[in-house]
């Protein structure tokens, strides 16, 4: 399976909903970046993404961007095939 990396914070519910997505289809391992704890690690998520929210989310080298992100490729049948890749 690909690895799996979240930027994310302790008090986020898109992150414990995507988490949540990904433990249901077999991912046990999400290597976590807990942005609140390391703002050197926020600015990094925002310079590689764009982005200011969490949870940012990597399948492999693909940014896929946040919960909502993750769970619109969920419905279109596509995050099988990334976490197989």
């Amino acid at each position: 399976m690909t690895k799996v990396l979240m930027y994310s914070t302790a008090v986020c519910p898109f992150c414990v909903r995507a988490e949540q997505l990904l433990t249901r289809k077999g991912v046990s391992d999400i290597d976590k970046v807990r942005v609140d704890l390391d703002p050197a690690r926020r600015e990094e998520m925002m310079q590689k993404t764009g982005r200011r929210t969490v949870p940012q989310i990597y399948i492999g080298e693909t940014h896929v961007g946040g919960c909502d992100d993750l769970y619109e490729l969920e419905r279109q049948g596509k995050l099988d095939s990334l976490l197989a890749a």
